[in-house]
């Protein structure tokens, strides 16, 4: 009789990676798996990720398992609490729960030529599996950067994907770092709270528009009844990001500087003033760092506290 703690497969992390795979195996009838998750609950980067604006930059009809369609998103584009509840739903309706192991983070993963397996050891448990893989998404884990005095700093100091919700914005002079993708939705999270917000950036970034918008309750309900329609929905998110995204960044240098043009386009609708312009306005091709979505980024430099 096979041990408990010998299977086929052990993938480490419950997040969206994690969960995918391990409802793969189920689909092809393994049943010989564990997940492995540090934490107390799945989700990943979007269980760790809680600061005010969060959200995904990919819409959510794409954004979300193919075979765990959710005809219900509140938003084109969904924050973090309902990606989050949907990896939650996703983990009970797929029958995930009952393989995963919670605050379980690996220590050691070692492959053992001799019997062709993997060892593993957690806190609690020595494991083995013929196959391991690695779901660790990178997005979990802050990088704070060695910054001269930050540690001397008298005031609360965090970083975006350790948000300390116990600290009390209002009426504060706040400085954000970073004009990243968290950034440009962490900066209209908070700036009507703020008395004065302070912005360091080290390179401009290209920002198009995101068009976000609430999806209403009758499309959530053709959705739910012609399950094809939402599929051709997706195919079409699909075909937008593949077929002309891509070469509108990448390909042609007319599409290229026609998607340079909607961008500064966009940062001039927002801001009037010259100098600021001139500030956010990159100085390289778009496309050689990642290009941002944001409908409220701009209007958030605008004011008169930023």
């Amino acid at each position: 009789m096979q041990s408990e703690n010998v299977l086929e497969v052990i993938i480490v992390g419950a997040g969206f990676s994690g969960m995918a795979a391990a409802a793969r195996l189920k689909r092809e009838g393994c049943e010989s798996f564990l997940i492995l998750e540090k934490a107390d609950e799945v989700g990943g980067t979007w269980r760790e990720n809680t600061y005010p604006g969060c959200a995904c930059d990919v819409k959510s009809n794409l954004y979300s398992y193919s075979f765990a369609p959710r005809s219900n998103w509140s938003r084109l584009y969904a924050t973090q609490p309902e990606i989050l509840e949907y990896l939650q739903d996703c983990s009970r309706n797929l029958g995930l729960r009952q393989h995963i192991r919670f605050n379980s983070a690996v220590q050691e993963a070692r492959f053992d030529s001799v019997s062709g397996r993997w060892k593993i050891k957690t806190k609690g448990m020595e494991l083995e599996a013929r196959i391991l893989v690695l779901a660790i998404g990178p997005l979990n884990r802050p990088s704070i950067p060695d910054i001269p005095g930050l540690k001397e700093f008298p005031g609360p100091v965090f970083h975006s994907a350790r948000w300390n919700h116990d600290v009390d914005l209002r009426g504060k002079r706040v400085a954000v770092v970073g004009t990243g993708a968290s950034a440009i939705q962490v900066v209209p999270g908070i700036i009507n709270e703020v008395k004065e917000l302070n912005l360091f950036q080290r390179t401009a970034a290209y920002v198009t528009p995101r068009k976000d918008k609430p999806v209403g309750s009758l499309l959530q309900g053709l959705f739910d009844l012609f399950p094809l329609l939402q599929k051709l929905h997706r195919l079409k998110i699909y075909a937008y990001n593949e077929l002309i995204a891509g070469p509108v960044i990448y390909g042609s240098e007319t599409l290229n500087h026609l998607a340079r043009r909607v961008a500064l386009r966009h940062i001039k609708k927002a801001i009037r003033d010259p100098e600021l312009i001139q500030k956010l306005t990159p100085d390289y091709r778009i496309g050689c760092k990642r290009v941002l979505l944001s409908d409220d980024y701009y209007p958030a430099l605008a004011t008169d506290h930023a």
